[in-house]
């Protein structure tokens, strides 16, 4: 083997000097250059992203927020509605109630009068009956005409005896 012979080491490392330098320098201006640009290029459109990340991540915070404050005042506005709702209802429902007492105490108040006036009416016949009845009855019993003057007296009499 010719590499291993002890007489061509010389020139073997003074091109392995030369090819080392050569391949130094060109990794040193073209390589290592491009290597970096493109890290720095992958780091910066990293960092843009995060930033981007941040940003969009900071404005839907903010959109959550609004969005919570929306629906907590939509809430509180219906709670309100509500309540005025019940308000205007109970209020509504009074006045109607008052209304169906006021009826009612009219129908009362004429129911009773009608009561009254049957129960005067049935009062006047019933005496008219009753003075009738008793002249028949007397004239069958004891076969004496009563004058009706008389029968009037002694209905009256009768019945102011039990009131």
């Amino acid at each position: 083997m010719p590499q291993l012979n002890i007489a061509d080491f010389p020139p073997q490392l003074v091109w392995l000097v030369i090819s080392f330098v050569i391949l130094y320098i060109m990794m040193a201006k073209v390589a290592v250059p491009r290597i970096s640009e493109v890290l720095e290029n992958r780091q910066d459109r990293i960092a843009r992203d995060l930033d981007e990340a941040k940003r969009l991540s900071e404005e839907s915070d903010k959109a959550k927020a609004d969005y919570e404050a929306a629906l907590d005042k939509a809430r509180s506005e219906a709670h309100a509605m509500v309540s005025e709702l019940k308000a205007d209802l109970a209020k509504e429902q009074e006045a109607s109630q008052a209304d169906l007492e006021a009826q009612l105490a009219e129908k009362a108040k004429a129911a009773e009068a009608s009561i009254a006036s049957a129960r005067e009416t049935a009062l006047s016949n019933v005496r008219t009956i009753a003075g009738e009845a008793a002249k028949a009855t007397v004239a069958k019993l004891i076969s004496v005409e009563v004058t009706d003057k008389d029968v009037e007296a002694a209905v009256e009499a009768n019945a102011k005896g039990r009131a």
